[in-house]
C-alpha cells in the first residue's frame, strides 16, 4: 500500500508539470524554413511584436527537423544572423531550460523551451531569448536587433 500511495504522488508531480494546454501563441506548422547562407538564416523581416521571442508565449520556433542536432544546428543559424541595433556581435549563452508544454513532435509528448541569455560584442545586454526547438514558425529579427547581412543580400 505504501509503495503505491508513494508512485501515486510521483505520478501527480510529473504530471503537474506539463500543462495539458499549449500556452505559446506562434506555432505555425506552414511556417518555411529560411534560406541557409553562410552557416545563418537569411531573415527577411524584424519582428514588431516585442513579445517575439522574449516572452515564452511567444518563443522563437526552430523546430523543422525530427532530428535534434539539426534543431541544435538552428539555434546556432538563428543567433548567427543578427546583430545589436548598432551591428555590435551576438553571442549568447544558454541559461535554462523551462517551460514545459504538450507537442505531438517528441516521442514522450512534452517539449520545452531554452532561455539564452544575449551578449554584445561579449558584454551582457540584459536581453533574454526564448527558444523553442519542437514547434514551427516564422523566424524573424527580434525587435531591438539588426539582421546581419549575407552574401546574397547585397550587402
Amino acid at each position: 500500500m505504501r509503495k503505491l500511495s508513494l508512485l501515486s504522488i510521483l505520478l501527480a508531480l510529473c504530471m503537474s508539470c506539463v500543462s495539458t494546454k499549449n500556452t505559446i501563441q506562434n506555432i505555425d506548422d506552414t511556417a518555411e524554413l529560411p534560406k541557409i547562407i553562410e552557416g545563418q538564416f537569411e531573415l527577411a523581416e524584424t519582428a514588431n511584436d516585442m513579445q517575439y521571442g522574449y516572452s515564452e508565449f511567444y518563443p522563437i520556433n526552430l523546430g523543422f527537423s525530427t532530428y535534434e542536432n539539426s534543431n541544435n544546428q538552428n539555434v546556432n543559424r538563428f543567433f548567427n544572423s543578427f546583430t545589436g541595433a548598432n551591428g555590435e556581435k551576438v553571442t549568447y549563452q544558454l541559461l535554462e531550460t523551462c517551460c514545459p508544454f504538450p507537442t505531438k513532435r517528441n516521442k514522450m509528448g512534452a517539449g520545452t523551451l531554452v532561455l539564452y541569455e544575449i551578449y554584445l560584442d561579449g558584454k551582457s545586454s540584459n536581453k533574454k531569448i526564448y527558444v523553442n526547438t519542437f514547434e514551427k514558425g516564422k523566424i524573424m529579427c527580434p525587435k531591438g536587433f539588426s539582421i546581419k547581412k549575407t552574401a546574397s543580400s547585397g550587402n
